[in-house]
């Protein structure tokens, strides 16, 4: 083989592996069957959500998979594959499951979450909890809820005594 493609190739690899050091999660889903329209259409939601869907050879992910030590991905990487790169693990594989839902043409196959290797099963869970965003509204609540309680009790006893 020529030097020049071997070459290409291998740094094709590495832009691979940099993307997915760079981005918590990535999803292995299975688009055959799928119209351009309705590709398009999955690109732009996941677009909204800082998340971006690109096709690779499979043998390419597989070498910067076993690069990075994910050697679980393999069973995976068959057939026509979408890479889905996203920013936040929750949101990302919210708008692929629900995508799925609607249209069963898509098969969300697994991936990597923070590290690990996820099945399918594990990124229906994670997109059933709620966005970052969601999750800080959540916490803080926690946090001023002893506060407002004592607020509430003051109150109550300085009413009480009027």
């Amino acid at each position: 083989m020529n030097q020049n493609v071997l070459k290409a190739k291998e740094e094709l690899v590495n832009k691979i592996a940099n993307d997915v050091k760079e981005n918590p999660s990535l999803t292995i889903v299975e688009y055959r069957g799928l119209s351009v329209s309705e590709i398009s259409d999955l690109r732009k939601q996941l677009k909204k959500v800082d998340a971006s869907m690109t096709v690779y050879k499979n043998s390419l992910v597989e070498r910067a998979a076993a690069n990075l030590g994910y050697d679980g991905l393999n069973e995976w990487l068959k057939g026509p594959n979408a890479y889905v790169l996203s920013k936040d693990v929750i949101t990302g594989s919210k708008v692929l499951i629900k995508f799925a839902r609607r249209n069963p043409k898509l098969v969300v196959k697994g991936g990597v979450a923070e590290g690990q290797i996820v099945d399918a099963a594990k990124l229906k869970e994670l997109s059933k909890l709620p966005g970052r965003d969601g999750l800080y509204s959540m916490f803080l609540s926690v946090l001023q809820a002893p506060i407002r309680q004592f607020a509430c009790a003051v109150k109550a006893i300085a009413d009480k005594q009027n």
